[in-house]
């Protein structure tokens, strides 16, 4: 059957969001489709396309972005509708080709936008060749038949149906269900002010004359939560190092670390070097701050970072053939941060492929690997100093049950509860008072987590 994609220049504008209409709309299915090919690395696929489609305006880029990312995380959901949609004097819907399957996702999900019931049902008909009720499509259970318990649950949030057992075998049901709906939502864009340079509210000034509102976020001190989409990398105050796009939570693991004034800290596994940017601002510049990573290419990113916000007391050295750099001595260290690799399931709104990427497999790696780089890296701790452990996961496996088999195979480590660095009220706020442990339902944020650790001897 041959099909045509749905006309666009009779759609009304004001009731519902904008659509994509022409090349931005066939270039955001082209984008979707690659990257459910191999669950590859959205952010990635379509920094490749728009460099490829340099001259999409900069509102189709970001419409384009959107649709892509909603059509990621609700994959499951919309799969599941098109195979209910009722047909008439046709076969089953099984039988569309894959184009016409992503075509009719994206009517689906602009219906769960406002699109009205009637213009959908008119361009589905378009595209199928049929016609589609608008009872059914008006349906909330539509894509919900014959499926009953936690499976109906995951459909409904598009999710996995192990990874949604998991999240409830660690929270119960209806907290569950929260994150994971939450999960579903546009992360915030969020700026962390490099108070090096500027202070916050100096920066909210100066971003206004830049055409951009932002406001202080409410947790972290040096957040600035941006109401105005933009390319925050294109702004001048961003050349100039007076801030950097952080997650608000990513800046309150930063906070636990606590460094203290002209101390020595070291940032084990520091990556592009988000947190340990944030952990310089905290620092002003002074005592030593050093990073290591395995990845020499994202420590170059790093000495890029540190020199665009003026941090002149960051060094950074490779890991090489699993060997620590000489300059990361043995109990010479006020504060080691351990940012261990993980499943990253707490920053699946930002990564919305990595829910169908993921697997049991895939998780079942990472707790001996986060407890073996724990146990590497505390002899570097001071007597008296503090290890601090932070993912990116609201697993428990990658989280409390990894500290708690440290803690048996390294008793001259002790916890500190989190209300001892942050103060009870702020602790139990972002936590239980002990540990950190932020969810983007609860707090707005990504989901981390982190524990304080002393060395007693």
């Amino acid at each position: 059957m041959t099909t045509q994609s749905p006309d666009f220049s009779a759609a009304p504008s004001s009731s519902f969001a904008p659509r994509l209409g022409g090349e931005a709309r066939t270039l955001a299915l082209q984008i979707a489709a690659e990257v459910r090919s191999e669950w590859s690395y959205a952010t990635d696929i379509i920094s490749r396309a728009f460099r490829t489609h340099r001259g999409l305006p900069s509102r189709d880029r970001r419409l384009v972005a959107e649709t892509v990312y909603a059509l990621l995380r609700l994959d499951r959901w919309l799969e599941a509708q098109v195979d209910e949609l009722p047909t008439f004097n046709r076969g089953p819907t099984r039988t569309m080709s894959p184009v016409t399957r992503d075509q009719a996702k994206l009517l689906l999900w602009e219906l769960s936008q406002g699109v009205p019931v009637e213009l959908v049902a008119t361009e589905l008909k378009k595209l199928l060749g049929y016609t589609v009720s608008v009872e059914r499509l008006a349906d909330p259970e539509l894509g919900l038949a014959r499926k009953t318990g936690l499976d109906r649950e995951a459909v409904r949030l598009s999710f996995p149906t192990w990874l949604l057992e998991r999240f409830v075998l660690d929270l119960g049901e209806e907290k569950a269900f929260a994150l994971a709906a939450s999960m579903n939502e546009r992360a915030p864009l969020t700026l962390m002010t490099n108070t090096r340079s500027v202070e916050r509210q100096a920066l909210v000034e100066r971003l206004a004359t830049e055409g951009v509102v932002a406001e202080p976020t409410p947790l972290s001190s040096t957040g600035l939560s941006l109401r105005t989409r933009v390319n925050a990398f294109g702004l001048p105050s961003f050349q100039e190092g007076l801030f950097e796009v952080m997650d608000e939570g990513s800046q309150l693991v930063a906070e636990v670390v606590a460094p203290p004034p002209g101390g020595r800290v070291l940032d084990a596994c520091a990556g592009a070097g988000g947190k340990t940017l944030a952990l310089g601002a905290l620092m002003e510049g002074k005592g030593r701050l050093f990073a290591m990573d395995v990845s020499g290419k994202k420590l170059e990113e790093l000495r890029r970072r540190a020199r665009r916000a003026g941090l002149s007391n960051v060094a950074a050295r490779p890991i090489e053939n699993n060997q620590l750099p000489e300059e990361a001595r043995p109990a010479a260290w006020d504060r080691v941060l351990v940012d261990a690799p993980c499943s990253g399931l707490g920053t699946l709104r930002r990564n919305p492929e990595a829910r169908w990427r993921t697997s049991p497999a895939e998780l079942a790696r990472f707790p001996s690997l986060q407890l073996s780089l724990l146990v590497q890296y505390a002899p570097l701790v001071a007597v008296g100093g503090r290890l601090v452990y932070a993912t990116c996961t609201v697993l428990r496996d990658e989280n409390e049950m990894v500290i708690e088999r440290f803690l048996k195979e390294r008793p001259e480590f002790a916890p500190v509860p989190l209300k001892e660095v942050l103060g009870k009220p702020r602790a139990e706020g972002l936590g239980d008072g002990d540990t950190l442990r932020l969810f983007p339902h609860q707090h707005g944020t990504d989901g981390f987590f982190a524990a304080v650790l002393r060395r007693t001897r």
